[in-house]
């Protein structure tokens, strides 16, 4: 059986903040919701402090070197049924993002890259979990 296709992963910039994180703040987690503004933005939280809960999926985990533990990656529900085609990568750039993201005290803030699964990933997706 092949494996899974992944439904999110980051970039070499982000894993970079998220070592720095976690060595502050313990273990993470990220939500994206499908507000306006920077609540469109990938905020990360410490694991647990954001309430996810049946109008949420989880669309996986980011294995991060140098970090002790996964980080879950959830989505809005009604998010997904718009994003349920793509793969989502986490990235970092220079600006200031939403207060409420761990990273934006740093000068810097988490985006979201996206690109349309190819019909051979599509075929190897499984359902995100609640």
């Amino acid at each position: 059986m092949a494996a899974a296709t992944a439904r999110v992963a980051v970039t070499p910039a982000a894993a970079g903040m998220l070592r720095r994180l976690a060595s502050e703040h313990g273990p993470l987690m990220f939500h994206q919701s499908g507000g306006c503004c920077d609540g469109s933005s990938p905020m990360c939280y410490p694991d647990g402090e954001f309430m996810t809960g049946d109008a949420d999926v989880r669309l996986g985990e980011l294995e991060v070197e140098g970090v002790e533990r996964p980080v879950p990656v959830w989505m809005s529900r009604d998010q997904f049924a718009y994003w349920s085609h793509t793969h989502l990568t986490i990235d970092l750039v220079p600006g200031r993002g939403a207060g409420f993201s761990l990273e934006a005290p740093t000068g810097h803030r988490f985006l979201i890259r996206s690109r349309v699964f190819t019909d051979e990933e599509a075929a190897l997706l499984r359902d995100p979990t609640t």
